[in-house]
């Protein structure tokens, strides 16, 4: 996945400790919209905070002044260790054939935006990808996925179907469970482990800032739990 335009943005995850997120990356509230049976249609921006050169975001989710770091995570003795694999993403998938596309999973990276069940169901509907209209639903729901598990790819080309993003920052508000939800990481930004080593560059993922995950830095969905 190509990396971001902006040279000096990334993110760097401290040692039980916030996100310290570098490059004037604008980031703003993300609300998921949904239908009247509550399932999830599209996103709707909130408020927008400011652009400054560093700033570092709560991980812990026990902050006073979220999404910003005050401290607490030392307060409440947050153990922040990441558990999340470093292998590439297509190492960790599992692959569902269509007639002209294909669906990679990743299971373990799921941040329960449910994007993926209406319409009878993302997994379904790609092997019925023959009928333009499944197709345009496997596009839409695949790229809706805010964490990146679900990519849907050309059969014909072999490319991934990406929505683009510029280089920027959601914090994703979940209207259904009534839940603040991940750090949604758009557009290619590198994500530096606390050791120092970098995760793989990649177009969307969700980052846990709950301190609730499993599988951190990302988010598996516990905030909805």
């Amino acid at each position: 996945m190509k990396k971001s335009d902006q040279p000096n943005a990334k993110i760097e995850i401290t040692k039980d400790g916030p996100y310290l997120v570098s490059g004037s990356l604008p980031f703003s509230e993300q609300w998921i919209v949904t239908n009247a049976e509550g399932e999830s249609l599209d996103y709707r921006e909130g408020k927008k905070y400011p652009s400054q050169p560093q700033y570092a975001l709560c991980r812990c989710g026990q902050s006073a002044n979220k999404p910003f770091c005050d401290g607490s995570h030392k307060k409440v003795q947050f153990d922040g260790t990441e558990t999340a694999s470093h292998q590439p993403y297509l190492k960790q998938v599992e692959t569902i054939e269509g007639p002209t596309m294909l669906l990679t999973d990743a299971e373990s990276l799921c941040a329960f935006a449910r994007f993926c069940d209406p319409k009878g169901r993302v997994w379904n509907l790609v092997l019925q990808t023959d009928d333009p209209e499944a197709r345009r639903l496997v596009e839409y729901e695949a790229g809706h996925c805010p964490a990146g598990r679900l990519v849907a790819w050309d059969r014909k080309t072999g490319k991934p179907i990406e929505p683009k993003f510029e280089p920027s920052l959601g914090l994703i508000e979940d209207t259904a469970k009534h839940v603040s939800g991940p750090i949604w990481v758009r557009g290619g930004i590198p994500v530096i482990s606390a050791d120092g080593k970098a995760y793989e560059v990649w177009n969307r993922m969700t980052l846990c800032r709950c301190g609730r995950s499993d599988n951190k830095p990302f988010c598996n969905g516990s905030h909805a739990a």
